[in-house]
């Protein structure tokens, strides 16, 4: 039986691992791009790791394959204050990556898009298209870019691509400065920490929760064309998030009001998933409670405490 092949970019960052592991487990050829080669705790014996950069299109017509059913595209630059880089990276990038496979024959191209792009569209937010308002960060804006770029190709060209607009994910191997992680590393160690007022309502969702969320897509036509998004729509105060990981550390000292909130910050940014529910008949397994135990179990074993 032949093999399902997919392409992961960005594949040695946090989402790319856990999306190349579940490949690998469901017995799919697994290759991922990057501007780097992963870190120990992200290294995945059986995929094929490849140096290239998306956003310069001779390295990507030169040394990548295009044998793939599938594209998930997750690559971008992290340092979102650099505007030049993160267009660039961002919009560029996915620009390149669609137009190498436009004319291959490929199942499917899910493009990673953020909450980011509804700017301050007022939460529950919807995937209404007409809810795109201009958003306030470089980062987003090349988001928003590389979604009405790919939902256009899809309408004019018929390519087979899909927006997953993603809230806040978290779990183990997630990069430490993170606010979950981070909260979990200062209370394992028991040490107090800086907040800001925590008066933010934020969306999280499981990793798990996510990678079935993208393996749903994958294997869905009826998503061609389509912004989805995937969150958990729970929302929750960032103050009450960090009391919870105490509680559930054991130990933990928050400061609160030591950091001061960007001028920008949005209150309250959470998700309608009503969409995904009924396109894809998918929703959130895992509670936060039962994220939070898994991911402070993988953290405990990192020697924080």
């Amino acid at each position: 039986m032949k093999k399902n092949k997919i392409l992961i970019t960005g594949g040695t960052g946090f989402i790319g691992y856990h999306l190349a592991k579940k490949c690998l487990d469901l017995n799919w050829s697994v290759v991922s791009v990057s501007t780097n080669y992963p870190r120990k705790i992200r290294n995945l014996k059986g995929v094929k790791y490849l140096k290239i950069d998306i956003s310069k299109k001779k390295d990507l017509e030169k040394n990548l394959p295009y044998d793939f059913d599938y594209i998930v595209n997750l690559a971008g630059y992290v340092d979102h204050s650099n505007k030049k880089k993160t267009i660039k990276s961002h919009f560029n990038g996915c620009k390149n990556l669609a137009e190498f496979f436009l004319k291959k024959k490929i199942k499917k191209f899910i493009q990673i898009g953020s909450s980011i792009e509804y700017g301050k569209l007022k939460s529950p937010q919807i995937e209404n298209k007409k809810n795109n308002q201009s958003t306030f960060s470089f980062y987003g804006k090349a988001k928003l870019l590389s979604t009405k770029y790919l939902i256009n190709l899809s309408k004019k060209k018929n390519f087979p691509s899909t927006v997953i607009r993603l809230y806040l994910v978290y779990g183990p191997r997630q990069d430490i400065n993170r606010v979950i992680p981070i909260t979990i590393k200062n209370s394992l160690l028991n040490k107090k920490f800086d907040c800001s007022s925590g008066n933010q309502f934020r969306d999280f969702i499981f990793i798990d929760d996510v990678i079935m969320a993208i393996l749903k897509t994958l294997k869905n036509k009826n998503t061609n064309g389509e912004i989805i998004n995937i969150g958990s729509s729970k929302p929750i105060k960032i103050k009450s998030l960090i009391h919870k990981i105490c509680l559930l550390v054991g130990t933990g000292k928050p400061i609160f009001g030591k950091v001061k909130m960007r001028k920008d910050e949005i209150l309250h940014l959470y998700p309608n998933i009503n969409k995904a529910k009924k396109i894809l008949n998918w929703q959130p397994k895992t509670n936060l409670n039962a994220g939070l135990k898994k991911t402070i179990k993988y953290y405990r074993n990192e020697k924080y405490s």
